[in-house]
């Protein structure tokens, strides 16, 4: 399963890869902003996006990606520091299938993903 992380940090990226790793996930490829993660979404099983990035931010990436047939039911899962219930409102009205708080665990990644796939 090939796992695309996006996050314009580089830290925040090597945060996630390393928890994914942790709990048994090996292929994962990396972007730092939407218009690098539509680049790079061919074979990709799995989207965890930031919200708050340069270029394209993730809730267009979102939006984008659920507007292709191509990529329409490509699992989500936003991952950022916007957690009020506004902003996660908006992030599963526009199709993630699910949302993670920053800071997170790897436990809660690692379930969180486990739940997506199944």
């Amino acid at each position: 399963m090939r796992i695309l992380v996006v996050d314009d940090s580089t830290t925040m990226r090597r945060i996630i890869s390393n928890s994914l790793r942790a709990v048994g996930y090996e292929d994962i490829v990396e972007a730092g902003d939407g218009q690098q993660a539509l680049q790079t979404l061919d074979g990709v099983n799995l989207l965890l996006t930031d919200w708050n990035m340069p270029n394209m931010d993730g809730l267009t990436l979102v939006k984008t990606v659920r507007s292709s047939a191509a990529t329409a039911q490509l699992p989500i899962i936003m991952i950022t520091s916007e957690g009020a219930r506004d902003e996660v409102m908006e992030a599963l009205a526009a199709g993630v299938n699910d949302y993670i708080v920053k800071p997170f665990t790897k436990e809660t990644l690692g379930e969180k993903v486990k739940a997506i796939i199944r």
